[in-house]
C-alpha cells in the first residue's frame, strides 16, 4: 500500500468518529482530499475482524483517527470498555495502517496539571481513566515513525448530535434550568473545532509525522470559558457559579494543562487564535 502522499488528494482518507465534533468538522473541511467518513454505526471499531476486512477494501492512505470514548467520567465507571475502545481498538488499526500514515487525536489530559504550558517533550502524568488510556495509545501509535499524535484542548462547535461539543452541553445545562460551576483555578486552551479541522489538514498535506501539541493560543480559566458562553446566549438567561476545583468531588481532574503549540504552529500557514479572539471575529460560529 502505497503511503499517503498530499500531491494526488483522489488518496482515499479515512475519517473515524465522523460523527462526533472533531471528525464531523475534518469532513466538512477535508477538499480537495477524497474522505470516506466512518460512525460507529458504520463501522465498530472493537470488532477487529470487520475492521481489518474493511481497511483491504478501502486500502486508505491515510487515517484520521477520532473514534474514542471521550467522556472521563464514562471511562472512570468502565475501565474495561475505555482500554478496548481507547487503547486496542487504536493499536489494531495503527497496525493495519503500518505503510500508511496515521493521526491520533489525543488530549491536553495526559498530564497531571501540576505546571501548565507543557510542551510535547514534558513528561505524561495521567490522572483519569481516559487519561492513561489516551497515554497507552499514544505510545502504540508513536512506535510507527511514520505516525502522529495531535494531542488537543477542549474544542468548541456544533455536532452532528448537538451535543457532543462543551459548549453544546453547557446550553443544555442552561436550557434545562442547572446552574453549573465554573472553576476559577482550572486552566485550559480552548479552540474552535474549525481551526482543529484546518491545521490537521494542512499538517496532514506537509506529511510531517510525530507528536503535537494543537489548542487555542490563550490559557483560560473554566470560569472564563464559562463566562464566554453566557455572554453568547443572553437568550438563555444562564446562571452559573463560580468555584475551585478544591471544592469537586469525583474522579481527578489536572489543574492546568494548557498546551504550548509553538512546535505546529511553525508548521502551519495562519496563527493559532485564542478563543476568545476567535469568538469575537466569528459572532455566527456555533458556541
Amino acid at each position: 500500500m502505497p503511503p499517503f502522499d498530499p500531491e494526488k488528494p483522489n488518496r482515499r482518507i479515512w475519517i473515524t468518529g465522523a460523527g462526533g465534533l472533531i471528525g464531523h468538522y475534518l469532513t466538512q473541511h477535508s477538499a480537495p482530499f477524497a474522505v470516506m467518513p466512518l460512525t460507529r454505526q458504520s463501522l465498530d471499531f472493537t470488532d477487529f475482524a470487520a475492521v481489518e476486512t474493511r481497511f483491504r477494501q478501502d486500502q486508505p492512505s491515510l487515517v484520521i483517527h477520532c473514534a474514542a470514548m471521550s467522556k472521563t467520567t464514562d471511562c472512570q465507571a468502565n475501565p474495561t470498555a475505555a482500554i478496548k475502545i481507547n487503547i486496542e481498538a487504536t493499536a489494531h488499526l495503527a497496525a493495519l495502517a503500518e505503510n500508511a500514515g496515521f493521526i491520533f487525536f489525543s488530549t491536553d489530559l495526559v498530564f497531571d496539571g501540576q505546571k501548565g504550558n507543557y510542551i510535547e517533550t514534558d513528561s505524561t502524568n495521567p490522572l483519569s481513566v481516559y487519561a492513561e488510556t489516551k497515554v497507552e495509545a499514544e505510545q502504540a501509535v508513536l512506535r510507527n515513525p511514520r505516525h502522529t499524535v495531535i494531542r488537543t484542548s477542549l474544542n468548541s462547535g456544533a455536532s452532528p448530535n448537538g451535543q457532543s461539543a462543551f459548549n453544546e452541553q453547557l446550553q443544555a445545562a442552561w436550557r434545562s434550568g442547572r446552574i453549573p460551576d465554573f472553576f476559577r483555578d482550572e486552566f485550559r486552551c480552548p479552540i474552535a473545532a474549525a481551526i482543529t479541522a484546518r491545521a490537521v489538514w494542512e499538517l496532514a498535506a506537509q506529511n510531517q509525522p510525530g507528536l503535537y501539541h494543537l489548542a487555542g493560543s490563550q490559557r483560560l480559566s473554566r470560569l472564563a470559558v464559562g463566562e464566554l458562553a453566557a455572554a453568547r446566549h443572553p437568550e438563555l438567561k444562564p446562571q452559573y457559579r463560580a468555584s475551585s476545583l478544591k471544592e469537586y468531588k469525583g474522579a481527578p481532574r489536572p489543574a492546568d494543562t494548557s498546551l504550548n503549540c509553538a512546535k505546529i504552529q511553525k508548521l502551519l500557514s495562519f496563527p493559532l487564535p485564542g478563543l476568545a479572539t476567535y469568538l469575537r471575529d466569528h459572532p455566527g460560529e456555533p458556541f
